[in-house]
């Protein structure tokens, strides 16, 4: 991906009950990640977070918190993006669909892998907000 300078993403820890939402990437690279995409030219950003959940989970997903923006330049080896993490709320199964080849319900004891991208570390951050009730700083 060429472009001419960082490309803003969203993704989104969709909550249901005590499980959160991952998706096994169905195009590379490879692995299993938080649920989200690119921002298209003239969509908010929370829009964007909504419709890449419905496209990607089948899910119509409240957002009740923002996690953090994680813009390290080597997140994606795909090229420079700048993800705003989203906390979201939904209340039915998921469905893989879109980019998803799969999805499934994890707990911080029992997440799989290989996790995608940087999501490591959000989703370290993650559960420490969920322990702590306190947003992860800014690196």
């Amino acid at each position: 991906m060429k472009t001419s300078g960082p490309r803003p993403t969203v993704d989104v820890i969709i909550e249901i009950d005590d499980r959160i939402v991952l998706v096994r990437r169905r195009h590379p690279p490879p692995g299993w990640a938080l649920p989200g995409g690119f921002v298209d030219l003239n969509e908010r950003v929370e829009d964007a977070a909504r419709r890449e959940m419905r496209e990607e989970t089948s899910l119509d997903v409240e957002l009740v918190a923002l996690l953090g923006v994680y813009s390290d330049p080597s997140r994606d080896a795909r090229g420079h993006t700048i993800s705003t993490v989203y906390v979201g709320r939904a209340h039915r199964r998921p469905i893989a669909a879109d980019d998803a080849a799969e999805v499934g319900l994890f707990g911080e004891s029992d997440l799989p892998s290989p996790i995608a991208f940087d999501h490591a570390q959000i989703l370290a951050d993650y559960f420490a907000y969920r322990r702590t009730g306190t947003p992860p700083r800014p690196k």
